[in-house]
């Protein structure tokens, strides 16, 4: 047994500007928050899950795999809610039905149903183990580097960072997080200062577990729905457990 008491609270909100509905779309036959449930249930280092949505259909789905579900406040559910808020709301909730606090909090985002299969134990592992405030998944930025991009004046040109780089291998290692796991412990998430500063909750000692670009989708547009689709059905074709219908 692992010496913290972990709680994932998987996020999904029923609206979504980008794409409608999109926590509980069909994607390779399951709903796209399917696949979060699915990543937390198979996670060795939690000690419970508990689905937050203000969606009707994810609940239901939720409580069909075998999660609880916490119906989320329709203040916190809107586009300007904060991550941070929903998830202590959740928190509080399972603390108060289950008798006890948590010691540690694993967010994870109902519409990310690509991850890596070891993603979630990685990072509470390195909470644990470093005793940090916050884990979260990262990966290299590429093509998007801060060295490759521009401002615009008027159609002219600016470079962002002045520079003469043309080799990709000669830029700056530089990440950003591509969402699939956040670990945070229990004090961080609930500090003072987090209520003006809806970053505040990652605390100070902020660590990261390094993925490829391919490990996470993040789905906000039909275009994400579709390249995650396609790297699913690579997963199938790998595995040799065939191509999900």
């Amino acid at each position: 047994m692992w010496d913290m008491r972990t709680l994932a609270v998987i996020l999904a909100r029923a609206g979504s500007k980008g794409l409608p509905d999109k926590c509980v779309l069909p994607l390779c036959g399951q709903p796209v928050i399917a696949y979060t449930i699915g990543h937390a249930k198979a996670a060795r280092r939690l000690t419970d899950v508990v689905l937050s949505t203000d969606s009707v259909k994810a609940q239901e789905i939720g409580r069909s795999m075998g999660v609880r579900v916490w119906p989320r406040p329709a203040e916190l559910a809107t586009d300007t809610a904060r991550v941070d808020d929903a998830a202590r709301d959740a928190v509080l909730g399972y603390e108060a039905e289950t008798g006890g606090p948590v010691d540690a909090v694993v967010i994870l985002y109902g519409n990310i149903p690509v991850r890596a299969p070891d993603a979630i134990d990685r990072c509470v592992e390195l909470l644990e183990r470093t005793g940090c405030d916050s884990v979260r998944t990262l990966a290299p930025v590429s093509k998007q580097h801060p060295d490759w991009l521009h401002r615009l004046d008027g159609d002219r040109m600016v470079q962002y960072r002045p520079n003469s780089i043309h080799r990709r291998q000669d830029l700056e290692p530089l990440y950003y997080h591509d969402g699939a796991v956040i670990a945070v412990a229990r004090r961080s998430l609930f500090g003072p200062e987090t209520a003006g500063d809806p970053h505040a909750f990652f605390g100070r000692d902020r660590r990261a577990v390094i993925q490829r670009e391919e490990d996470s989708v993040d789905i906000d547009t039909r275009a994400d729905f579709h390249r995650a689709e396609a790297l699913l059905r690579a997963r199938s074709e790998s595995s040799g457990a065939g191509i999900p219908e």
